[in-house]
């Protein structure tokens, strides 16, 4: 990495990473399950709900996600041989050793075979239950892309070309779940209808904006409030519906008019058995990093886990929080630590590199070109930032002329998407490498004395 030469910005950048690693650290995957997991007396405790082991004829452990493989390391560590069997499914490169769960995998975000080949083998375990087996489910960030079931009539390449057109528009994770629960087998709570009629529990670690259940890895076994009718709504608004495969808007059509059958709403028998908790989100890290930034001797301020929105839109209003907290000392004084988390977009127009960390905070660095007491740091929880091997970036005033130094035009690179080349060249990204835990983002702006 290329230090900035004023070595205040140095020391910013240090204590930037030092916090978001702080930040990460509080929402590991195991320490979020052994919180909340436990064996008392015979008893399996799981967030705050006893359930007498005797009683049961079988425990099954299940799953997908970015951080599940941490999640079912941390159940294992519990549970042990009480545990009959277990499959679950991750991205290329976060597996983690397991002794008695069967990790698969696959394709994020845009799935592949052997996320259906895995998901193939949960389903297969499902068809085992009874009443009397106990389905322990661990669903992360990414759950969605990673446990691909394509609804009847629709192949795996109509859900990538629905994907990808999705994941181009600029639509929200929000939308993107309501149309994979609506072109899946499992999604939208139907995996809920394969458990039957076994009794589930499901342990979430968040990555959507404000916990919703039906949304967390498209709420696999908790009721969908979305319809068929939405999507149809969604897709014309962002003018993909003569975009899409045949049969997927076959299908959508199809639904709509109930040809089709809906997705289990609230209410329907198949989760009579079915429980569902959070057990850890962007709030959690945020929280973190707070504390961490009053040990570096920072005044903190947490603005939300909520913020969404174009990245470049978003990196505006921190660079305005940035400018006016050197300038009068609001909304928080020098030395100042604004932290917000949550999950931007990016709405693509080139065919650069990057992700929407990384967007972010050139769009910011443009912005705070010349402001020499400011950093902004932006960068996913899991490690990783679109199609990328960073994390995100770490920007300051010098960003924009160092790299036109080197010869990058910010503004180009921004027109482009193509802020990774740019910010690989200053020595600005951040590479953290995958860290086995996924709550959203999370950005940071550090503002130094006068």
């Amino acid at each position: 990495m290329t230090d900035p030469i004023d070595p205040r910005a140095r020391q910013r950048r240090a204590d930037a990473e030092a916090i978001f690693a702080a930040a990460v650290r509080a929402a590991d995957p195991r320490r979020c399950v052994e919180r909340v997991l436990s064996v008392q007396g015979g008893n399996l405790i799981i967030a705050g709900t006893s359930i007498p082991l005797a009683e049961r004829s079988r425990l099954l452990v299940i799953g997908a996600g970015k951080a599940t493989p941490a999640m079912a390391g941390a159940a294992e560590a519990v549970l042990g041989e009480r545990i009959a069997a277990g499959a679950i499914n991750t991205k290329y490169d976060h597996a983690v050793p397991l002794s008695r769960i069967r990790t698969t995998e696959c394709g994020h975000p845009v799935p592949d075979a052997e996320g259906v080949r895995g998901t193939g083998r949960i389903l297969d375990l499902l068809a085992q239950v009874d009443r009397d087996t106990l389905v322990l489910c661990l669903f992360s960030g990414g759950g969605s892309a990673l446990l691909p079931a394509p609804a009847e009539g629709l192949t795996l390449a109509d859900k990538q070309e629905t994907t990808r057109l999705l994941l181009a528009c600029g639509a929200t994770i929000d939308e993107i779940n309501t149309m994979r629960k609506h072109l899946s087998e499992v999604k939208g709570g139907q995996l809920a209808r394969r458990a039957q009629p076994a009794r589930v529990i499901s342990l979430l670690l968040s990555d959507v904006i404000g916990d919703p259940l039906d949304t967390i890895a498209s709420g696999p076994t908790h009721p969908d409030p979305t319809t068929f009718a939405d999507c149809l709504e969604l897709m014309t608004r962002y003018r993909l519906l003569e975009r899409l495969p045949a049969p997927a808007r076959t299908r959508l059509e199809a639904g709509a008019t109930s040809r089709v059958s809906e997705t289990p709403k609230p209410g329907d028998p198949c989760f009579a058995r079915t429980e569902t908790r959070v057990i850890g989100n962007n709030a959690l890290a945020l929280d973190a990093a707070r504390e961490e930034a009053v040990r570096r001797g920072y005044q903190p301020l947490v603005l939300s886990s909520r913020i969404q929105g174009e990245a470049r839109e978003v990196a505006a209003v921190y660079a305005a929080l940035a400018q006016e907290a050197c300038t009068t000392g609001q909304p928080v004084p020098a030395p100042a630590c604004i932290i917000g988390g949550g999950e931007t977009t990016v709405t693509l127009r080139g065919t650069g590199r990057g992700g929407r960390n990384q967007e972010l905070a050139l769009a910011a660095a443009v912005r705070l070109a010349g402001w020499g007491r400011v950093t902004l740091l932006s960068a996913g929880t899991d490690g990783t930032d679109g199609p990328t091997d960073a994390a995100g970036a770490v920007v300051d005033g010098s960003t924009v002329e160092r790299a036109r130094q080197r010869g990058f035009q910010a503004a180009d690179h921004l027109d482009r998407n193509d802020a990774y080349p740019l910010l690989a060249g200053t020595g600005d990204l951040l590479v953290t490498g995958a860290t086995g835990t996924n709550v959203m983002d999370l950005q940071l702006v550090l503002v130094s004395p006068a």
